[in-house]
């Protein structure tokens, strides 16, 4: 299709982010996905920093990332997760049964562009992209 390929590098330790900063410069990636999970959260400062210094453009899913100078984020927005916990939860203390309530999803979705990583990694960000954008940090 593109022409690109895709590298899937799992990560659980701290050793296992070191090698696959290693394998994303060995490969010469052009861009990181790092998704979400505990894990990845919580190494939020360490990520943005080895994307930075390797200038490897990353998304992220939680906005979190951006805020904290990471390029982009883009996932659900976890205000309206936690409305929709919320909801559930009052749900089920007015009697609903858990197993009978329907299963959501996410319905509401931000992207997060952090402007001045953008620009430290060389990158212009089109403005059809930033009109689109839910919040844009300069």
């Amino acid at each position: 299709m593109l022409g690109q390929q895709l590298a899937v590098l799992n990560v659980g330790t701290d050793g296992d982010i070191d090698a696959a900063f290693t394998a994303l410069a060995h490969q010469r990636a052009g861009a990181l996905l790092a998704t979400g999970s505990s894990f990845i959260s919580s190494r939020r400062d360490r990520l943005i920093a080895l994307a930075a210094r390797d200038a490897v453009p990353a998304i992220y899913q939680i906005r979190d990332f951006p805020a904290a100078g990471g390029l982009i984020s883009y996932g659900a927005s976890l205000s309206d997760a936690y409305h929709q916990v919320g909801a559930y939860a009052g749900r089920i203390l007015k009697g609903a049964k858990p197993a009978e309530l329907p299963v959501l999803q996410p319905t509401k979705f931000a992207l997060v562009i952090n402007l001045k990583t953008a620009k430290a990694l060389g990158l212009d960000v089109p403005p059809t992209l930033l009109a689109i954008a839910d919040e844009v940090i300069e």
